[in-house]
């Protein structure tokens, strides 16, 4: 029998954020042990009670910790309602009673505690601004070599930003952090825009999927997609009334990395001017004068190419499963 990935899932959901999580919660090979937020796609806050309600709405009740508020650096910026909505799933029009509290400690102190709770065990699977993942190696400096892995939809190399010409959204919100991320050594594997633009998702797929298992969480993230799928009409009409499968597709790597081509090497990020949030990678092994790309810097596997059907189809196949529990009760 397959071991399962026990998994940290560091998140600022965000309608994509709540695909990946039902994604993650509905695969058999992942067992979600914690979850971690972050601003981004909303306010922490807010995201932490949005990852308490789409985890209780499923049936399952997962401990939940809150990380940071503002980027380590960088003057921070406002959520963009206008791609997630003000409540980060699309303006719900109700929420249900579901109850569930916070963790005490700190998503930082909680990723550092698991880790040494369950060492070389721990995936920590990040889709947000990396503030949680900085904060928690300079709390434990040996963070890299207590994590089995980590897994970020994060960055850009060849595909152009979606936040700048260079710039994808999670890295430009903290660059900072997710330079530390980038340079810290453990096992990394980057799912960028290089991948994830690639992979287009009708909102009718998740509809559908709404009116097959007939629960309220499949119908709280179709609303969730419906909303997402309007701005990108909006930006991209030639997508038709659908979106991109950023976040869940980190979660696709995991369970299948077969879909996916990749290429390692160093990356690194640049955190100020207008090219803040750019996420460079040296793909030629030279001796190159510019510091910061010495060969004792540790390399990335990056995402490059993606077999956009078959992610599709393992996406659909996945949360049409039977996997949804009764919502749990306050």
């Amino acid at each position: 029998m397959q071991t399962k990935h026990k998994v940290i899932f560091d998140t600022d959901p965000g309608v994509d954020d709540a695909m990946a999580l039902y994604f993650a919660l509905a695969h058999p090979a992942i067992d979600v042990v914690g979850i971690t937020t972050t601003f981004g796609n909303v306010y922490v806050e807010q995201a932490t009670i949005n990852a308490l309600y789409l985890t209780r709405l499923a049936g399952r009740s997962i401990p939940v910790a809150q990380g940071v508020n503002i980027p380590l650096a960088k003057t921070p910026g406002l959520p963009p309602a206008f791609i997630h909505g003000a409540d980060g799933l699309g303006n719900l029009p109700s929420r249900i009673a579901v109850g569930g509290q916070a963790e005490t400690e700190s998503a930082a102190e909680f990723i550092v505690q698991m880790a040494r709770r369950h060492p070389g065990e721990i995936t920590l699977v990040a889709v947000g601004p990396l503030g949680n993942l900085g904060l928690a190696l300079k709390l434990e400096p040996q963070l890299p070599k207590l994590l089995k892995q980590v897994v970020l939809m994060a960055g850009a190399v060849d595909e152009p930003g979606n936040v700048s010409p260079v710039a994808e959204a999670n890295v430009w919100n903290d660059p900072d952090a997710a330079d530390l991320v980038f340079t810290a050594g453990w096992d990394l594997t980057m799912v960028g825009l290089d991948v994830t633009h690639k992979v287009v998702l009708p909102a009718s797929f998740f509809a559908h999927l709404a009116q097959q298992h007939d629960h309220v969480a499949m119908h709280t993230l179709s609303h969730a997609v419906n909303f997402y799928a309007n701005f990108y009409q909006s930006i991209r009409p030639d997508l038709g009334h659908a979106c991109y499968g950023h976040d869940v597709l980190a979660f696709v790597w995991l369970v299948a990395p077969e879909l996916f081509k990749t290429q390692t090497g160093r990356v690194r990020v640049a955190k100020e001017g207008i090219a803040n949030g750019q996420t460079m990678m040296a793909k030629l092994a030279i001796p190159y004068p510019q510091a910061g790309w010495e060969a004792d810097k540790p390399e990335t596997r990056v995402c490059m190419e993606v077999d956009a059907a078959a992610c599709a189809r393992l996406i659909d196949a996945t949360l049409a499963s039977d996997w949804l529990l009764p919502a749990l009760a306050q």
